[in-house]
């Protein structure tokens, strides 16, 4: 399986801080928004990932990021030049698809809870879609799946105004190849937008796809607005200054995932800035966490 993260969009309710930056490249807390994503993908052991992003901020992900090589990992770029809508990452990363299975996140959601990753990594062999619930206060600012009382999704809405759950559908998706082919039929909302949850009915019409409920204790976090970027901040640095490890650290997830060595690691510490990241880092390598990755 190969990953997308869609990084696009003009960022426009945190106008004006994004009119001259990608929200992607904005802080959360001690890292850029977009690791957090890529991190997600990381912890389902999707190594080959896209980063698709405007024309005028392409070249700072290509800076941050590299060609992921120094990870172990592959770093492709594409571009999006007017958002279009989710569904359009299907058709702008279809060469890179290929034959494979794809998994998407949205490059603004962050996602935390303890075993996720054994769960997201029990996906990346998809039969059909994989989408995942969350219980929300706000459900009509989100996709939204309604369930019957067996549990089952039976519908599915876009950002409804009279919506039928607050179970909002979070931006992390997982699709077999047949994602492409979907992509292509799907047509523009009265949003003006290529709707993902256009595709997801494809698949629920179909009876492939299935909803998971993200568990209690499983955080996830739409960063879209001021105050949810900001809380999104507190949040990690309340976990990470408590429990000691970071979130979406991509040089500790690689590392731990066997994509690169000891030595590699280290070699990362030493070519970057003695900060309190690169320092943290370098604990790894000096503590018990270096005999039990």
């Amino acid at each position: 399986m190969i990953g997308i993260v869609l990084a696009g969009g003009t960022g426009s309710r945190l106008w004006p801080i994004t009119l001259g930056v990608s929200k992607q490249l904005l802080p959360v807390y001690d890292k850029p928004l977009i690791y957090y994503p890529i991190s997600t993908l990381m912890l389902a052991g999707i190594n080959e990932q896209l980063i698709i992003a405007s024309p005028r901020d392409i070249s700072a992900f290509k800076e941050l990021l590299g060609d992921g090589s120094k990870l172990g990992m592959s770093f492709s770029y594409e571009t999006q030049d007017n958002p279009r809508g989710i569904a359009e990452a299907f058709l702008i990363g279809s060469r890179f698809i290929g034959n494979s299975k794809v998994a998407l996140a949205l490059g603004d959601n962050v996602f935390y809870g303890t075993g996720l990753g054994g769960q997201l990594a029990n996906l990346t062999d998809v039969v059909g879609a994989h989408i995942f619930a969350y219980k929300v206060a706000d459900p009509e600012n989100y996709g939204v799946v309604e369930f019957d009382r067996n549990g089952r999704a039976i519908s599915l809405h876009e950002k409804p105004t009279s919506p039928k759950s607050n179970f909002a559908i979070p931006g992390l998706y997982f699709y077999d190849n047949t994602v492409v082919d979907i992509a292509k039929t799907v047509v523009p909302s009265s949003r003006g937008e290529l709707e993902i949850t256009t595709i997801n009915e494809h698949y629920l019409s179909s009876e492939k796809l299935f909803v998971e409920t993200l568990a209690r204790g499983t955080a996830w976090l739409d960063t879209g607005t001021p105050e949810n970027l900001l809380a999104a901040a507190s949040f990690v640095k309340i976990v990470e200054e408590r429990q000691g490890y970071k979130i979406a650290c991509l040089e500790e997830i690689a590392w731990r995932n066997n994509w690169i060595s000891d030595s590699e690691l280290m070699q990362i510490v030493k070519t970057n800035p003695n900060n309190d990241y690169f320092k943290y880092i370098l604990t790894l390598l000096e503590t018990d966490d270096f005999h039990s990755k």
